[in-house]
């Protein structure tokens, strides 16, 4: 199968109301945070069944085409395709394995040239975290921890939204695998961006720090930082605790 082919086969498959449905909801009027994307109106399980059967075997050369694809669902499946192949090489098995590390650089670097056209939070929430995230905690040629934290600072200082949004959400996968620090730097980073969705993705991936390493860790940044916080990234930081325990972060935040 070929990029090609993929593309046709998806074309075939356009839902003209789903379209204008998913055009609204992912904001692509002028001025908005989507503007000009354009769908073909497919559902999420309907890309992943495309990616299935595109297989483990799809070149990975012929990735790129379907990531500069004008569709949205297009480069989805692009990104889907690198996410399938990212998580064969990770088993025990082949986490220190020479050419498993060298197929899981080359995997990165392609993720990270074509970061851009994840011109959208879910193309960034369903990808990031599965290859770069992980990529994070296992051994590769391309450095060490430093050369990491470089990728990381890279991509929360660029101009674009998108891989600002990457630099955060990849800790999805940190904390899931135990280590918060990734999550910490990088909320510490993004805590006075301008914009609404950088606040929820930075109280999600706290909120999931805490519920998976350690909720008193999560209470000692909000001790930290509870003033200067967003309401919206508070809000979602917290949305785990209790009612009252929720209450009285607000209250702080506001004394």
């Amino acid at each position: 199968m070929t990029a090609k082919d993929v593309i046709t086969y998806m074309e075939s498959l356009r839902n003209e109301e789903q379209r204008r449905i998913l055009m609204g909801f992912f904001k692509t009027g002028p001025g908005e945070y989507g503007e000009g994307d354009e769908f073909l109106g497919l559902k999420v399980p309907q890309t992943r069944e495309v990616v299935k059967a595109a297989g483990a075997d799809f070149p990975l050369s012929e990735v790129p085409e379907l990531l500069m694809n004008r569709w949205h669902e297009v480069r989805l499946c692009g990104f889907l395709i690198l996410v399938a192949k990212f998580e064969k090489l990770v088993t025990k098995r082949l986490e220190n394995d020479a050419e498993a590390i060298r197929k899981r650089d080359e995997i990165l670097t392609l993720y990270l040239q074509y970061a851009e056209q994840a011109n959208n939070w879910d193309l960034v929430d369903l990808s990031v975290h599965k290859i770069l995230g992980h990529w994070l905690l296992l051994p590769s040629n391309l450095g060490d921890r430093d050369d990491k934290i470089k990728v990381l600072d890279e991509l929360a200082q660029s101009p674009c939204l998108w891989k600002q949004r990457m630099s955060i959400v990849c800790s999805w996968k940190t904390s899931q695998m135990g280590d918060p620090s990734w999550c910490l730097r990088y909320a510490e980073f993004h805590l006075h961006h301008p914009h609404d969705l950088m606040h929820k993705a930075v109280g999600w991936m706290l909120r999931e720090m805490g519920k998976r390493v350690s909720m008193d860790l999560l209470r000692a940044f909000l001790r930290q930082h509870v003033h200067e916080m967003p309401r919206t990234m508070l809000r979602y930081a917290i949305e785990k605790m209790s009612e009252s325990e929720r209450k009285e972060w607000m209250t702080i935040r506001h004394s």
